[in-house]
């Protein structure tokens, strides 16, 4: 073991999903370390603790796998359960935490960002219910990082991650897993591979893209050698370091191909994708789009048809800026709807205190309590089997849905790397002029309520502010307003615009077109396009 001397690095501040930076700024000397060993050092050490590690393929992670698993080894921890080839998507290192019983877990993932030599990396610290590090520990992580002095890194070789087995550095034990058996055969659990297979048998199609990302080998091995689907059904199937050059963010925007494809005449029955470290998804039907709100609710009133959840759901929960047509579905079955900020980590208290079997974001994110992290590859088998059980397409479902329930129509327009100066400026102006909204009509929109959504947790009183602003307008229409905390360079300003439309008339508007009042309203208000001289936004999903 060495200990290194160093200084502090600005900017090493974890947001909702841990430090993500630009490659180039983690492959500084000692830029890695420090976040690392200041991770260590906030949660109180890692001697004689069991870690899991992995990523999602991404170009730099498997030198930063070495870096940690030395930096473990040095700080005295019993043993790292790393993925072979240092690969794990983000919900199956969750559940290796939580079925192994670890301490903890490092995951090396960008999440949705691009990959590549001058893209992005991140770091994440899961907690040992195998969820995402609450802001009491990522505070704690930070304040470490403006203090460090040196890191503790063993002296040795490089270990063999390419092997199945386990190895010694040091003292610390590392054994490499298979990252697809567990997690393959925790949806086994979960759902009616039997039915699923006869889905297939039957002459189901089926596209699933993967994006040159992490889910490529997890989706062969359960949709192709499990259920049966098609060779060839899953595309874009090997992970690869830059994603070849792809975006694997799994929206229309970015997934234009799948999109075509979905759109044309055709198209296979059902499409999905998913994103870098495989916990987001996109959901598609012959001919028709499912918004990631929409995919909540709908698998919220269906989820009883899954033998996973065939007793029932303890609760839901979504982040503020998702829709809330889930929330109509807690109130017909008669169980509790939570609202949250974004970021997966505040729905962990949640599910750990049995209030919440479900939970989503409309950034393309659903999950359960299976595990701790949303999961793309379990909300797509969510859909197959639902519509296995019920005999029908996704529009079917979707058409029956919006009948019952009414449709949320529902946007999200991305403007992307704003300067960071110009954008606080134009939410702190928003800030000061909240309380004068109140009454003011705007494109025919009365605005009912203005405000700054804060969260006090029910579960441990913790108390989260600034997470959002709410336009409120009379009808049930809204606009809010956010900053993401998932980029690394700039600003990126989110706008998600909702309309609530109860039927039976007026279902099957286009979104934007539904939409118009409430963007031109917002224009009106906050000014955007005005304020940034952008000409619209960069992503509308």
């Amino acid at each position: 073991m060495t200990t290194h001397p160093t200084t502090p690095f600005d900017g090493q501040k974890p947001g909702t999903s841990g430090l993500r930076k630009k490659t180039a700024v983690f492959m500084q000397p000692n830029f890695l370390e420090n976040f690392v060993q200041a991770t260590f050092n906030a949660i109180g050490g890692v001697r004689g603790k069991t870690l899991v590690l992995g990523g999602d393929g991404r170009y730099f992670g498997t030198d930063a796998a070495q870096v940690i698993l030395k930096m473990a080894a040095a700080s005295g921890a019993a043993r790292v359960i790393v993925g072979q080839g240092a690969w794990l998507s983000t919900p199956a290192a969750s559940n290796l935490i939580r079925k192994r019983s670890a301490d903890g877990g490092i995951i090396l993932s960008a999440s949705h960002n691009p990959g590549g030599p001058n893209e992005d990396f991140g770091v994440k610290y899961n907690m040992a219910n195998g969820g995402p590090a609450p802001e009491s520990v990522t505070e704690a992580i930070f304040a470490r990082t403006k203090e460090i002095t040196e890191y503790a890194k063993f002296d040795a070789p490089d270990v063999n991650l390419t092997a199945i087995g386990e190895s010694h550095l040091g003292a610390m034990v590392v054994e490499v897993v298979d990252p697809v058996s567990a997690y393959a055969d925790m949806m086994e659990e979960i759902f009616d591979f039997k039915a699923l297979r006869g889905l297939f048998h039957e002459g189901f199609t089926m596209r699933m893209d993967s994006m040159c990302a992490i889910t490529g080998p997890y989706a062969v091995e359960i949709l192709e050698k499990r259920l049966g689907a098609a060779k060839g059904t899953v595309v874009h199937e090997t992970p690869l370091p830059d994603f070849g050059g792809m975006h694997p963010d799994p929206n229309p925007t970015w997934a234009h191909e799948l999109m075509v494809e979905m759109m044309g005449a055709s198209a296979p029955d059902f499409g999905a994708a998913s994103d870098g470290d495989g916990d987001r998804n996109m959901v598609l039907g012959r001919g028709v789009y499912v918004s990631p709100s929409d995919s909540l609710a709908v698998i919220a009133a269906n989820a009883h048809l899954v033998p996973g959840y065939a007793q029932g759901l303890k609760g839901v929960a979504r982040s503020m800026p998702t829709s809330a047509a889930v929330d109509r579905v807690a109130t017909a079955l008669g169980i509790d709807c939570y609202e949250t900020p974004t970021g997966w980590k505040f729905f962990g208290n949640l599910m750990d205190a049995g209030r919440v079997s479900l939970c989503g974001e409309e950034s393309f994110g659903t999950g359960s309590d299976h595990v701790r992290e949303k999961d793309g590859l379990w909300a797509v088998l969510m859909w197959l089997n639902i519509i296995a059980a019920r005999g029908q397409g996704v529009a079917e479902i979707l058409a029956e849905h919006f009948e019952r329930f009414g449709r949320n129509y529902y946007s999200r327009h991305d403007y992307e790397a704003l300067p960071v100066d110009q954008a606080n400026a134009m939410l702190n102006d928003l800030r000061d002029r909240l309380a004068s909204l109140k009454g003011t009509q705007n494109h025919g929109l009365i605005v009912e309520n203005a405000d700054e959504f804060a969260y006090t947790d029910p579960v441990d009183g913790s108390i989260s502010v600034q997470q959002g602003f709410r336009i409120l307008f009379e009808g049930g229409s809204r606009v809010v307003l956010r900053l993401s905390g998932t980029g690394t360079e700039g600003a990126t300003l989110r706008v998600y615009l909702e309309r609530y439309v109860p039927g039976p008339a007026g279902l099957n508007e286009d979104p934007q077109e539904a939409l118009g009042p409430i963007i031109r309203a917002t224009e009106e208000i906050v000014g955007i396009r005005a304020r940034t001289g952008r000409a619209g936004p960069d992503v509308i999903t």
